[in-house]
């Protein structure tokens, strides 16, 4: 039988725990679960280290790749907050250039098996058009996976 989902009480201490991280602190960027089924990564100010896209005042392919990364990353919290996982494939897609001060990453699980969590993820701009989408691979590390409607046997 699955077990239940998080709570949003404990996925906000989640979120607490990697708002004090270094890396997260060093990037500017603060995570939170506004709902059960939704993990989202903001920089709320974009400094010049964040840009350079080609010269540009856009924000760097590097920056949206992290942040794909840590934003489909931590859909693997939405199942369990305390189990271990990895990011093992990530594909993105780059529609139109991240310009502004804000950079907002919405990211959700699309399907899950014991061990995998197949994701998705879009980042928008200030006026909150779609930038850029990801879909991804997450692993699921250590026991206890919980079993979902697609993917048992990955």
């Amino acid at each position: 039988m699955p077990s239940p989902s998080p709570s949003l009480e404990e996925l906000a201490q989640a979120a607490e725990r990697l708002n004090r991280s270094a890396p997260l602190a060093h990037a500017g960027v603060r995570v939170s679960f506004p709902s059960p089924q939704l993990v989202v990564a903001e920089i709320p100010d974009v400094r010049a280290e964040h840009r350079g896209g080609l010269g540009t005042t856009a924000v760097n392919g590097g920056v949206l790749a992290a942040v794909f990364d840590l934003v489909v990353g931590c859909t693997a919290l939405l199942v369990d907050p305390r189990r271990p996982s990895a990011t093992v494939q990530l594909s993105m897609s780059f529609e139109r250039p991240v310009l502004g001060d804000t950079l907002r990453a919405e990211g959700r699980i699309d399907s899950q098996g014991r061990r995998t969590l197949f994701a998705s993820a879009r980042i928008l701009d200030a006026q909150g058009q779609v930038c850029a989408r990801c879909q991804a691979l997450v692993a699921l590390t250590g026991a206890g996976a919980r079993p979902g409607a697609a993917g048992e046997g990955a």
